[in-house]
């Protein structure tokens, strides 16, 4: 069992509370109470029980899934770069970047452990062996994953300081009308389900900054070179969804009305990453947009949806 610190003071449903904490869908706090796997002050929960700060509340890890032996294995590792301190790897859509409490699936800490020995003594957290920064499961591109101690306290300093270029190749919906701009939107957990929410500058939040340049236009959304200075969670989503242009593809951050493209994943890609290695040289590395986002390019391209001219 292992032991939730529920964040609010004031008494709150246990399935929104849990939401929150685990980073889920309000629907899969749902599920992992309904299956027994939560207990509060030492006795089942169910979704409706008040909870708050005082409360001890306390979740089992799943059962571990039954083998299907037609499952498709997740695809090997895409090395982009690899020495005696580090790895880039280009992460697909789709693949989880480390376990969660939520999730039994593959993910790249699984393979990076087949191809790292002893990874598991790399970091803070042995569930997070070697990470030092994240992409979302439905967006692909550079990940950088430190194979020593020595370079994972190296790597993590960079992202910390701010001292890393990242770039990503974003869709979003709708007509981006500035060539270029800034978001600076604070960034904090929504009160009302497991989103974050862009909050006016007056609010409390972590301060978030995005870059944006328009690439293309097409008649219903808009290519954009994007270049984060910080590093919030889902940060790109967040902030494009509270200029009322959301994602291509992002069902969690969408808004009423707007027709999404039908992709299946996120129409977010980590395009590049420069940083410093430990051994002193500093690099950049590069992964090209996967082949399903250029087709969907290709598609908004067709003589009936034209792109508009800047």
């Amino acid at each position: 069992m292992k032991t939730i610190e529920i964040l609010s003071i004031e008494p709150k449903r246990l399935d929104i509370a849990l939401a929150e904490v685990l980073e889920l869908s309000r629907s899969k706090a749902q599920k992992i109470i309904s299956d027994g796997r939560v207990l509060v002050n030492g006795s089942e929960a169910n979704a409706h029980e008040l909870v708050s700060s005082a409360s001890k509340v306390e979740i089992a890890e799943p059962k571990a899934p039954m083998i299907d032996p037609n499952a498709k294995p997740p695809a090997p590792l895409n090395i982009l770069y690899e020495d005696a301190d580090v790895l880039v790897v280009n992460k697909p859509a789709g693949l989880l970047v480390h376990p969660t409490t939520a999730s039994t699936e593959p993910t790249l800490l699984d393979l990076l452990r087949a191809h790292i020995p002893g990874l598991d003594a790399v970091g803070d957290d042995k569930a997070r062996a070697g990470i030092v920064h994240r992409l979302d499961k439905l967006a692909s591109g550079v990940v950088i994953v430190a194979k020593t101690p020595e370079a994972f306290t190296h790597l993590k300093a960079q992202f910390a300081q701010r001292l890393t270029d990242k770039r990503y190749t974003a869709l979003v919906m709708g007509n981006v009308t500035d060539d270029s701009g800034t978001i600076t939107f604070p960034i904090a957990r929504s009160q009302s389900n497991a989103r974050m929410a862009a909050r006016p500058s007056s609010q409390e939040g972590k301060d978030a900054i995005t870059h944006f340049d328009v690439l293309h236009r097409y008649a219903s959304a808009t290519l954009l070179d994007v270049h984060i200075e910080t590093g919030r969670t889902h940060q790109i989503r967040v902030h494009f969804f509270a200029l009322g242009r959301p994602v291509a593809g992002d069902e969690l951050y969408n808004i009423r009305g707007i027709k999404q493209i039908p992709l299946g994943r996120l129409f977010l890609h980590a395009r590049a990453l420069t940083i410093d290695l430990p051994n002193g040289e500093r690099k950049t590395f590069e992964a090209p947009l996967p082949p399903e986002l250029e087709l969907a390019l290709t598609k908004l391209a067709e003589p009936h949806l034209q792109r508009v001219s800047r």
